[in-house]
């Protein structure tokens, strides 16, 4: 039975003739305990998605139910990682996991909220820049308080936005084994928006492609049925990774690839005729611009 259900769900924005429709017809289904990654094209409409599943936006149409509860607004039950880190600058590695904490878990004693702060601080590895604030840390350290925090407040489903997009490569792979090993500790229920489909592979136990926008729709899911822990050197040489990526990837450039149309628009030039440069060495005796209404055609008279 699905623990995350999106059914025919439709957003879009602006209104009228400015309208745009970003996301069309989204059906989506995902189990308890499950590591999906959605892959597709920037500006698709990925983190539009993960923000109505966070439910910081409500669909145009169709529905999204947690655990048979619809979502209609924020809450501890999922647990958000951006791209851009959104630490609080002032406070320590400590103090902003421990804000998240304090939140959610109102009725712990202070020792208990304590306790369970710095073992999230433990799992990602930052217990010796505990006491160090944003600006003090690299962007990989930054994004593993963002996760730790995340995974602080017990959530029954987290989501992942683009979370290493910002990243170096070694950084960025670094990070992967990081999720990955804290995915195979805790099992949450995982959502992964990403552009890189050797990622979601290697992360995930389905990859879902995402069509080109606007009108954005998923694609057929495939499962990642490589063994875990995943190896990624051996992975690359698999036959069955190299079927899933060719697969996916087939999805994302024949039919999810951005489509140009030719558009035909009537230019209307300005009723103006331009500046007499006849005369370059004196302005006073150039005629400067003038529209063509204001010529005045006159009939003189010569004797000759």
């Amino acid at each position: 039975m699905a623990f995350l259900t999106l059914k025919g769900v439709c957003k879009g924005y602006g209104a009228g003739d400015q309208r745009t429709e970003v996301l069309a017809n989204i059906d989506l289904e995902v189990a308890r305990g499950e590591l999906v990654a959605i892959v597709g094209y920037s500006g698709a409409g990925k983190t539009t998605l993960i923000s109505m599943i966070a439910g910081l936006l409500r669909p145009d149409s169709g529905s999204l139910t947690l655990n048979d509860l619809e979502i209609t607004a924020p809450g501890p039950d999922r647990g958000v990682v951006f791209q851009n880190y959104s630490l609080l600058p002032w406070l320590t590695v400590y103090e902003n996991i421990h804000l998240a904490v304090d939140q959610v878990f109102l009725n712990w004693t202070p020792a208990k909220k304590q306790q369970h702060t710095e073992k999230y601080i433990a799992m990602v590895n930052l217990a010796p820049a505990r006491d160090n604030r944003p600006g003090e840390l690299s962007g990989g350290m930054r994004q593993r308080v963002s996760v730790a925090r995340a995974l602080a407040m017990d959530p029954q489903v987290l989501l992942l936005d683009e979370p290493l997009g910002a990243l170096d490569a070694l950084t960025r792979a670094t990070l992967q084994d990081e999720i990955s090993r804290i995915w195979l500790q805790d099992k949450k229920t995982v959502i992964m928006i990403t552009n890189d489909v050797d990622e979601g592979i290697y992360l995930a136990d389905r990859i879902i492609p995402l069509s080109a926008g606007p009108r954005a729709t998923l694609g057929a899911s495939v499962t990642v049925d490589l063994p875990r822990p995943r190896d990624r050197k051996a992975m690359n040489h698999l036959p069955r990774f190299k079927e899933i990526r060719r697969e996916v990837i087939e999805f994302l450039l024949n039919r999810g690839a951005p489509q140009h149309h030719a558009v035909s628009r009537k230019l209307c030039l300005p009723d103006i005729e331009p500046e007499d440069l006849t005369h370059p060495r004196s302005r006073a005796a150039r005629r400067g611009p003038i529209r063509r209404g204001e010529i005045k055609r006159e009939t003189i008279e010569v004797d000759s």
